[in-house]
């Protein structure tokens, strides 16, 4: 903290101007030095670090900063106001001046003017009023916003300067910010910039004074948006454009990412052999370089740059960059020209401390066709699911919420209601109940193919989804097969083939739920969560809660009237005929509408699920 802003320097000015005093007088000023530098001032009031912006906190400054000045303007003139933000991890103080860029060592300029009282003061430093800005407390804070107003006689070129606590220990000194100037300045001789490593001393990298926006998208810039039509100005929007100008496309990414963000051309929608432009979060600030794909492994950043015009922004976990490079590059292997069509691939991931990305979590967001990025302009959406993972995804659906369900509950509870109805010469309930589980083997062997076609093999990267889905797929196929060999109603091993043929199925839809559970969350189909977990979770609840309804029906209705075979009703309590009948009768018209509101209550979650497909 700066709660003793160059109280030492006074201490130690003092000690050095009383060398002649008493040895008491000077044991007293030893104290007040060593005092100041162990107390502080955690008011804030540190205007003795007026010039060197150094706290006295007995430890040297860190290198690396983590926090960021910006402006809302690149040019002033003199009695403007400039928007002035700090921001960054989690601080307890802070110091902000404005300097005459090409003599940094000079007093400060100009004047500032608060927007919270409660975080920031004014203080003043030599004959300026106001001309710096410090912390109220050591209270914790992660942004600091004030403006500055410019003087009448302000320097053409002016830099923001803050030193920054972290903790009493932990600090940075004179963290440079931007640079603007009045119109017509001359060209500067000194820059400080903050420079990559992989990004060459020609292509300094700036600050973004605010978020990027949507305006120019379709009708002067290439756009790509997920959501669908999101504005890049909120914190859950993916955001990539591209701008022609001359012989350059100027480019800007976003997104909520505090790891990096990245976007890829290709010439499918594969990974691999693409050319990939990546903004990497390097201990709170932002890396921008290029890279070539090769296969699924990590990308390669490429040593040499071929961007200019790099500026980002990483505020409250949304992460931005820009860049400009030449429509044709062919003296850099590996950049495609910007003048074809391609796949457009736009992922995000984590990041280390160091750097160091790690794979995407999820599924990148892919174009559904190739586009040229310098043609007609665009303003389109894509998918974070490829198409036959989608359809694999919604022909599970069908099957195992409509089909299934819908056989089951009509082979369990409608024998005795549909026995004397008949279709194509066989028991109505037969027929339903064996279209309905036919089309379930229909519609997972179609479904079961479409990921190994899309990932041309076995994943090994799905964990138990894919060794589930065979097992279903296998009693799905073994169901069937043994229908055929059913025994006669009345043969001796009927009872055993009821069991066999019941358990099969019992087991095939608990592994078919459990597989559905762990699909959504996979990268290739990744379903809002948790809304998907809730939705699956109602879906069996609403299953469950029908089957012990109708089970309950079933056996009330059985305590009172039991069929005989030739269609008479023997009264087991003391009803009559005709009250048995009309007990049976409801019965049927019962189940009737439990089935009828079941189907229906099936066909809105299937929407719902189909719907979220088809949003992803």
């Amino acid at each position: 903290m700066y709660e003793n802003f160059g109280l030492v320097n006074i201490g130690d000015r003092v000690c050095k101007t009383n060398m002649e005093v008493p040895s008491l007088a000077f044991a007293v000023w030893m104290f007040i030095c060593f005092y100041a530098s162990v107390d502080g001032y955690p008011s804030g009031k540190v205007r003795e670090a007026c010039t060197s912006m150094i706290p006295c906190h007995g430890s040297s400054p860190q290198l690396s900063p983590e926090h960021t000045i910006t402006v809302n303007a690149t040019e002033f003139k003199p009695g403007d106001n400039i928007e002035v933000h700090l921001f960054g991890p989690d601080f307890e103080g802070f110091f902000i001046q404005a300097r005459d860029a090409e003599r940094l060592d000079s007093p400060a300029v100009g004047s500032f003017m608060l927007v919270d009282r409660r975080l920031s003061q004014l203080l003043t430093c030599g004959h300026t009023k106001n001309s710096a800005v410090s912390h109220t407390s050591k209270a914790k804070k992660k942004h600091i916003k004030v403006y500055w107003i410019a003087p009448g006689d302000a320097p053409k070129r002016v830099q923001f300067l803050a030193t920054v606590v972290k903790k009493y220990k932990t600090f940075w000194v004179k963290i440079p910010g931007p640079i603007i100037s009045q119109p017509n300045a001359p060209s500067p001789t000194t820059l400080l910039h903050v420079t990559s490593e992989a990004v060459s001393a020609s292509h300094p990298v700036s600050y973004l004074s605010k978020p990027f926006n949507a305006s120019g998208c379709g009708s002067m810039k290439f756009c790509i948006r997920n959501p669908s039509n999101c504005d890049p100005e909120g914190a859950s929007c993916f955001f990539l454009s591209f701008y022609q100008e001359k012989s350059s496309v100027f480019i800007e990414m976003s997104g909520p990412s505090e790891g990096y963000l990245a976007f890829a051309l290709s010439h499918d929608q594969w990974m691999g052999g693409d050319d990939a432009y990546l903004c990497i979060n390097e201990d709170h600030r932002v890396h921008v370089s290029t890279a070539y794909l090769k296969g699924r492994s990590p990308p390669v950043l490429d040593s040499e740059n071929a961007l200019e015009d790099v500026s980002w922004r990483l505020v409250d976990g949304v992460l931005q960059c820009s860049f400009r490079r030449s429509i044709r590059l062919p003296a850099y292997k590996g950049r495609f020209d910007l003048d074809a069509s391609y796949y457009i691939f736009l992922a995000d991931g984590e990041a280390s401390e160091g750097g160091r990305i790690y794979k995407h979590r999820r599924q990148p967001l892919i174009t559904n066709g190739i586009y040229n990025v310098t043609g007609l302009p665009r303003d389109i959406g894509g998918s974070r699911s490829p198409r036959l993972i989608k359809a694999h995804g919604a022909l599970m659906f069908v099957a195992w919420i409509t089909t299934v369900s819908i056989g089951v509950i009509v082979a369990r509870f409608f024998k005795p209601v549909w026995s004397h109805s008949f279709l194509f010469g066989k028991e109505m309930w037969f027929q339903v109940h064996r279209m309905l589980m036919l089309t379930t083997v229909m519609l997972t062997s179609i479904s079961f193919v479409l990921p190994f076609i899309y990932r041309g093999g076995w994943s090994q990267q799905a964990g138990f989804h894919p060794y589930l889905g065979c097992t279903v797929m296998a009693l799905t196929i073994f169901q069937p097969l043994m229908a055929g060999f059913r025994p006669s109603r009345h043969a001796p091993r009927r009872q055993l083939f009821n069991w066999f043929h019941w358990s099969t199925g019992t087991t095939a839809r608990i592994l078919a739920v459990v597989t559905m559970f762990l699909g959504m969350d996979l990268p290739a189909l990744d379903l809002p969560d948790p809304w998907d977990t809730y939705t699956m979770i109602g879906f069996v609840a609403w299953h469950v809660g029908t089957d012990v309804l109708l089970e309950v029906h079933s056996y009330c209705l059985v305590r009172k009237v039991e069929v005989i075979e030739d269609d008479r009703v023997q009264i087991l309590q003391s009803l009559t005929s005709a009250e048995a009948e009309v007990s049976h009768n409801f019965g049927r018209l019962f189940k009737q509408i439990v089935l009828s509101i079941y189907v229906c209550g099936n066909a809105v979650f299937l929407i719902a699920f189909l719907a979220a497909i088809n949003q992803i």
